[in-house]
């Protein structure tokens, strides 16, 4: 390997343009040589912003360049599949912007191929919102704090509106682009994993309930994709999950998971801040025999942080492993993203294998 990394950008959206761009920057031996994003001026302006020499329209230019080690993948879901498989064809270690991809289809064509290349790097960027506070949730349930689960019951709101009338079309509602995934299921199931392990079963009920929408040129647009819905999941550790996401129920909470078990709870309460990745978390807990929560503070030493590209080139100079998130942990949050789909198609339970 190069003692200089060097790495191209293909998809400048906000994420990559707001993190990957600027943090990889700051890393020793780190080169960013190539943008190319949906046009050429598109592409000019992010090169202009960060000082990177080239930049394309076509991210062809970027994937067989052979003078690179590394491909930041930062578009829409449509294109993760086919950019990552040609980028790992090519040789080029690969950070792909979650959601992972369209569906479990795509998530394992994508995993299949990695295995083909155990000596490159394939990384999905992470659910961040409860990094701060993942290591102290599983610290306390593997220590017995709460027992056996129970339920969980989580509640995820995006906003407290009502309905809006002419509401935008969304990329994100559109399902050529964003495939099965629905509103911030995807990043609070992953989160869900980490602390509990994954669901066995799904049950979902969904509705669209703001339609049409108005698209980008002004015309009207419908979706398919849920801005409701209601799940019930067996887990593989046993109890079950009642979980809401919703952007249209008015006057909501903020978002909250309470993890009930045979010896305590744990809550999880959210509080909304400027970066909507990031919402302010706190924890509390109470355990038998106690009459109210607690608030259960967090240690210096367990508060996670974000430190995407620095696993990412670490994880290329062989001094560590990818944790957030591995192709593994991507296709489990892709699998359950098609159960979920499925059983509000059919209106049956779906189990996953």
């Amino acid at each position: 390997m190069r003692d200089i990394i060097k790495v191209g950008i293909v998809g400048a959206g906000g994420n990559t343009v707001l993190k990957h761009i600027p943090l990889l920057q700051k890393i020793d031996g780190v080169e960013i040589v190539s943008v190319a994003n949906r046009s050429i001026k598109s592409s000019s302006a992010v090169a202009s912003q960060f000082e990177i020499k080239n930049y394309y329209d076509n991210w062809h230019e970027v994937v067989y360049d052979n003078g690179l080690d590394a491909v930041v993948i930062g578009t829409w879901p449509y294109m993760h599949k086919k950019l990552t498989l040609e980028s790992l064809q090519s040789g080029k270690h690969v950070l792909c912007e979650a959601r992972m991809c369209m569906n479990a289809e795509e998530a394992m064509e994508m995993y299949d191929c990695a295995q083909n290349y155990p000596n490159l790097v394939s990384q999905i960027v992470p659910a961040p919102h409860t990094l701060p506070i993942d290591k102290t949730i599983i610290r306390l349930i593997s220590s017995g704090f709460i027992g056996d689960l129970i339920n969980l019951r989580g509640m995820v709101t995006a906003g407290n509106d009502f309905p809006k009338d002419q509401q935008e079309f969304h990329w994100r509602n559109n399902r050529d682009l964003s495939g099965n995934n629905i509103m911030q299921m995807g990043i609070w199931y992953e989160a869900i994993m980490r602390w509990l392990g994954p669901a066995k079963s799904v049950s979902a009920n969904a509705q669209t309930i703001m339609n049409p929408r108005i698209d980008y040129d002004g015309n009207y647009a419908y979706t398919d994709i849920p801005d409701h819905l209601d799940l019930l999941c067996e887990m593989v550790s046993g109890g079950t999950a009642n979980l809401q996401f919703t952007m249209v129920s008015g006057m909501a909470p903020e978002s909250e998971m309470w993890i009930h078990g045979t010896k305590g709870t744990i809550v999880v309460k959210t509080e909304t801040t400027d970066d909507p990745g990031a919402p302010a978390l706190k924890l509390y807990g109470a355990e038998k025999g106690q009459k109210r929560l607690e608030e259960i503070k967090v240690p210096d030493e367990e508060k996670g942080s974000w430190r995407v590209e620095e696993e990412f080139i670490n994880a290329i100079r062989g001094e560590e492993i990818i944790t957030h998130t591995n192709f593994t942990d991507g296709v489990k949050y892709m699998k359950f993203t098609d159960a979920i789909f499925d059983s509000y198609s059919t209106g049956q339970k779906i189990y996953l294998t």
